[in-house]
């Protein structure tokens, strides 16, 4: 069995790729996006953290957050999230068989990438890549057209102008 190693830091700031189990032509992310954001804003209630950047794209999600200073627990989270998200959906995924002996649904994938930010340089980077996303996957032609995403926030904030990324190869940078 493959031995999976967590950078388990309390109080750390992660980048997170979470992916549906199918991922070819299916968009229930977008679809179903306020049911994911009812099942984020139930688990933070109960277990906070900081959203500091998010995109919701139709089959996978990627996301920069922190955890309080005393807990390091992202994996439970994660669990309550996908939990929430899937039972508010009707039951009608193929599931496997050893999904169904396990009373799983079928629409996460077990497993999501998790990278423990290092310094202020790598929080950039993971920010401009979670923002980056729509237009690298060809969604849009323009980053401000993306509607699930916290790049707008941010727009508003002036960490990030409008136009950012519409050609200006210079502008790709998240500011402070």
């Amino acid at each position: 069995m493959p031995d999976y190693r967590r950078a388990w830091h309390p109080g750390g700031t992660y980048f997170f790729t979470v992916n549906l189990l199918q991922r070819q032509g299916n968009d229930l992310l977008i679809r179903h996006v306020d049911l994911l954001r009812e099942a984020v804003a139930s688990v933070r209630q109960r277990h906070p953290f900081i959203i500091h950047g998010w995109v919701v794209l139709p089959e996978h999600l990627h996301c920069v957050i922190e955890l309080p200073p005393d807990d390091a627990d992202f994996a439970t989270r994660w669990r309550l999230i996908k939990i929430a998200f899937s039972k508010a959906l009707p039951k009608t995924e193929r599931r496997s068989q050893v999904r169904m002996a396990r009373n799983e649904r079928g629409i996460w994938q077990r497993r999501y990438w998790e990278h423990l930010i290092r310094d202020e340089a790598d929080f950039r980077a993971h920010m401009d890549y979670v923002h980056i996303n729509p237009l690298k996957h060809g969604l849009v032609k323009r980053l401000a057209d993306w509607p699930h995403s916290t790049f707008h926030r941010l727009v508003e904030q002036g960490v990030y102008p409008a136009d950012w990324a519409g050609g200006d190869e210079d502008a790709l940078a998240y500011k402070d």
